[in-house]
């Protein structure tokens, strides 16, 4: 006995489709404006026997060293002083007592009642020492931080 199979030709299968979809990130750029730090100007200078009030120094004048003319800035830029005052004062009282005195009496007015700053003062003497010149000196009255730190601002009182 002879037993023959039929079958019919085979048929492929597909394979399941299916669809894969891929996104690729579109880079971004970020970009962040740091603001620069204000422009500080340049000193000008004065002769430090001209400076009046609302001056701010970025150095003190070393005048036993023969110095004149001193860097004045804007008082919102950093500096170590500002004159505060400058008042007239007789040949004879043209001492340090009566020099510290008169800054003294006049910070307050300045600061509106601050006091807590560092004073120190240049004296002008006018050579003219004739009874045309009652007043021949003049005490220039600067302000300071009182630790030694740069100031930024003005303390005067408007």
């Amino acid at each position: 006995l002879l037993l023959t199979g039929c079958g019919g030709a085979a048929t492929p299968t597909e394979a399941p489709s299916s669809t894969t979809t891929t996104t690729t990130p579109t880079p971004t750029t970020t970009t962040t404006v740091i603001p620069t730090p204000a422009t500080v100007a340049a000193p000008r200078t004065r002769n430090w026997f001209e400076l009046d009030t609302g001056d701010c120094l970025t150095a003190l004048p070393q005048i036993e060293l023969g110095d004149v003319a001193v860097p004045v800035v804007d008082c919102a830029d950093p500096h170590v002083a500002e004159v505060f005052l400058r008042v007239p004062v007789e040949v004879n009282a043209a001492v340090a007592d009566v020099a510290e005195q008169k800054c003294r009496a006049g910070l307050a007015a300045y600061t509106g009642g601050g006091t807590h700053y560092s004073v120190t003062y240049l004296i002008d003497s006018n050579q003219d020492r004739t009874a045309n010149t009652p007043l021949p000196s003049t005490v220039i009255c600067l302000l300071q931080s009182p630790d030694g730190q740069p100031l930024t601002g003005s303390p005067r009182h408007r």
